[in-house]
């Protein structure tokens, strides 16, 4: 565990896995994309075990000043056997080495979702590492938790 810009990080390697995705756009599309993915992923019995199908979210297309409406996708680890079909789409992710941290949705000491995301970019831009193009994830801890209950696990990919 590494400590700067008074968050902990640590290094950790993502597996190459497969997901089901879902994405939703809106101004607040993290709800619905969350509901939708649950719907799916419930009735298979998939969010019982956050180990075996951890669930990973991001902005897809990120906000922008100019716009209200933005788009999040979720994603949930899924056996080999499963295939897209009209509720999810079905892709293969590379994995790979990110600089890790946890923050609560609300009341988080560090601040918002927000700031502790710049708080990581900040601690990766003072590290050894530099900051790899590919989507940034935010590990949902447990699918069911209310907002005020909520904590994120913030993966930003880098490399040495």
């Amino acid at each position: 565990m590494i400590t700067m810009t008074d968050l902990e990080v640590s290094m950790v390697r993502l597996d190459p896995m497969r997901v089901a995705s879902v994405r939703v756009e809106g101004e607040a599309p993290e709800v619905e994309a969350l509901a939708r993915l649950r719907s799916w992923a419930e009735p298979k019995g998939l969010l019982q075990d956050s180990r075996t199908h951890p669930v990973f979210g991001f902005n897809n297309p990120s906000p922008t000043p100019d716009k209200r409406e933005y788009g999040y996708e979720f994603w949930i680890r899924v056996d080999p056997g499963v295939e897209s079909d009209a509720e999810v789409k079905v892709k293969n992710f590379d994995g790979g080495l990110f600089a890790h941290t946890t923050c609560k949705l609300s009341g988080d000491p560090h601040g918002s979702v927000v700031e502790v995301w710049h708080k990581l970019v900040e601690w990766v831009e003072q590290s050894r590492y530099k900051w790899r193009s590919t989507h940034e994830l935010e590990g949902l801890r447990d699918p069911f938790a209310s907002e005020a209950d909520v904590v994120l696990d913030l993966y930003l990919p880098v490399e040495e």
